[in-house]
């Protein structure tokens, strides 16, 4: 490297520096700290006399299954596959229909479609938790009693409250899968959907051998950050069952829920860090296997 290289790097390196202190004071910072409070027994008897107690508190959220963990984790599973399934599947059916080629206001349907995921999420879920799932004035119960049935308390069983809130998170979230699956479908070669009308395929079979693979590569990323923001899902589950003051009965708990409670209810800030760091390590290691996949695609 000549002279000239180096001053290039070092002046890139200089002017560089103020963005990498920003990122290590707002993204390592943090977790190296909560990695730390993890290993000690933070609580609020221990608030500045709180020790290191290595291990433990993985160990009480991993090997305890009674402490809710457990539980907690299979619950965030459960809830990132349901919603991802039917938020692909309704996505993929949605963004077909919208591509029909006489199909008459498409603009209007596809302006409508976009009004959930412009809406402030904490307004929607709101309006959602009184204007529909009331158990005395909500729509749903109005609808039900105009038939003859008994009203439902949506949000007080554990299954109702998790079903309700999914199709919560589905309202919210269908707009922007819908648009992203619209616009791939949108780049195809129409040609290849010719030649298989000329050879008499179906449609099940051009969705299945064309549509599929080829819109594949280019929603994926899209899929992944979805995937993502599914299983950190914390405000849906929160508003709809479990926020301080209007609690519905349902314990429903993710594994977001399950650590906001143990550092801001139950104040036991080690253990809540502990669970933190255990959710931050199972996102990395997804990350980790998804980019791994792509990169094995590629070649």
């Amino acid at each position: 490297m000549d002279r000239k290289q180096r001053k290039e790097t070092l002046s890139a390196y200089i002017w560089s520096t103020p963005s990498l202190i920003l990122i290590l004071l707002i993204v390592i910072f943090p977790i190296i700290y909560t990695g730390y409070i993890s290993l000690t027994n933070m609580n609020v008897y221990h608030w500045n006399n709180y020790e290191l107690i290595g291990l433990e508190n993985y160990k009480d959220a991993l090997l305890v299954f009674d402490n809710g963990f457990i539980a907690a984790f299979g619950v965030t599973f459960l809830w990132t596959i349901v919603n991802m399934v039917l938020q692909l599947i309704i996505a993929f059916i949605m963004a077909s229909l919208l591509n029909i080629k006489r199909l008459r206001l498409r603009n209007v349907y596809k302006t409508l479609l976009i009004f959930p995921w412009a809406m402030p999420g904490y307004v929607s879920i709101l309006l959602w938790k009184t204007g529909m799932y009331n158990s005395q004035f909500g729509l749903l119960n109005q609808w039900l009693q105009k038939l003859g049935l008994e009203p439902v308390r949506w949000l007080n069983s554990n299954v109702m409250a998790f079903i309700s809130c999914a199709v919560v998170n589905l309202w919210l979230a269908l707009p922007f899968m819908i648009t992203i699956i619209d616009g791939a479908l949108q780049s195809l070669d129409k040609s290849y959907y010719e030649s298989a009308l000329l050879d008499g395929a179906t449609w099940l079979e051009r969705t299945r051998y064309i549509t599929i693979p080829m819109i594949k590569p280019i929603i994926a990323p899209s899929v992944i950050i979805t995937t993502f923001t599914t299983f950190k899902q914390f405000d849906v589950i929160y508003l709809l069952t479990q926020q301080v003051g209007s609690k519905t009965g349902a314990n429903v708990h993710t594994i977001l829920t399950y650590a906001y409670e143990k550092a801001f209810i139950t104040n036991n800030y080690g253990y809540s860090s502990a669970v933190s760091m255990i959710i931050f390590v199972v996102l990395i290691a997804f990350s980790s296997i998804s980019n791994m996949k792509s990169k094995a695609q590629e070649v």
